[in-house]
């Protein structure tokens, strides 16, 4: 049972209280060289994920939602200042480089932020949540790469923080659909799993 005066987790967009985040649809992760090295996360983001990524953010547009993209991006050159694990990968887009910019199909349009990020979750290495609370905004829909990593790490802290957090189920992937639907089910408890046709029409 609902907490009385509390949002349900069904409840459509209100344009005013909700973000659309892109999580690192970057030029180092999504690029024609991963359809080789990562065959069906390429296939699936290029068919499939990054489409209905642009389907939301032309609805996102239109209904006026604040946009923000993150991409991962070292604040230094080195990448002293980058999270432990992003270490431990070999994570580090330098700032200005070709690699940390946005993907041309989803490139910020004029006075949509952009965040560097260096953790899994943007909420542990951006201001992210100072601005939404800023922004008076408590809704976030989350989009992007990967689902069962920043994705999935993203929407629990978010749920964990007090935001309401939508996930579009066909606007993120990872490496398989194993993988895919795996997260999607491990992280359903803390959002509104919604297809983006569903969303868009809200948005109209």
């Amino acid at each position: 049972m609902v907490s009385k005066g509390v949002t349900p987790r069904n409840a459509p967009v209100d344009p005013a209280r909700t973000a659309l985040l892109l999580i690192d649809v970057q030029k180092g992760i999504f690029h024609p060289g991963a359809a080789d090295a990562r065959p069906y996360f390429f296939r699936s983001a290029k068919d499939v994920a990054v489409p209905n990524m642009v389907r939301l953010l032309s609805a996102a547009r239109a209904a006026k939602l604040e946009v923000v993209h993150t991409v991962i991006q070292s604040l230094t050159s080195d990448g002293r200042d980058r999270s432990l694990d992003y270490k431990q990968t070999g994570f580090h887009f330098a700032p200005g480089s070709l690699e940390a910019e946005p993907c041309d199909e989803v490139a910020p349009a004029a006075d949509e932020i952009v965040l560097p990020k260096t953790s899994s979750s943007l909420f542990n290495s951006t201001i992210f949540e100072y601005l939404l609370r800023n922004m008076e905004l408590d809704t976030v829909i989350v989009t992007g790469f990967l689902t069962d990593q920043c994705v999935d790490h993203t929407v629990r802290d978010g749920a964990d923080r007090g935001f309401r957090m939508i996930c579009p189920v066909d606007a993120c992937t990872t490496d398989s659909q194993e993988r895919h639907g795996t997260a999607l089910r491990a992280f359903k408890g803390y959002c509104r799993q919604v297809t983006t046709e569903d969303l868009v029409k809200e948005m109209r």
